[in-house]
């Protein structure tokens, strides 16, 4: 079952990235979704290279909050490090996953801070 779901990822995820590039003003906000964390990237794919980064597992706080909360404040951290580099526009790479919970959270936790697309 497991390496069904894997493979199904991975076949959506290829044909997202066939249409989607990032730039060094329009970078790809790609996203990855792990079991306790998550990820997310500004990544410029002309130059090769990742203008930020922010991620769940290095924002432990006191109080516990649930996994779509940590999402959105990832989404929230990526869009105010990319308003401070400049950057107002984005192409949001999903990563093959659905747009739904932890991935929506971050999404519209980036466009509060100031990101479009």
């Amino acid at each position: 079952m497991e390496a069904l779901k894997s493979k199904r990822r991975k076949t959506i995820r290829r044909r997202i990235r066939k249409r989607l590039t990032g730039s060094e003003g329009c970078p790809r906000l790609s996203v990855f979704r792990s079991n306790k964390q998550i990820y997310a990237q500004l990544i410029d794919d002309v130059n090769g290279r990742t203008i930020a980064a922010a991620s769940s597992a290095g924002q432990e706080s006191g109080e516990k909050i649930n996994k779509t909360e940590q999402a959105g404040q990832v989404g929230k951290t990526l869009g105010e490090m990319a308003v401070q580099a400049g950057i107002s526009k984005v192409v949001f790479d999903r990563g093959g996953y659905l747009y739904h919970g932890r991935v929506k959270a971050l999404a519209d936790g980036a466009r509060k801070a100031g990101l479009k697309f």
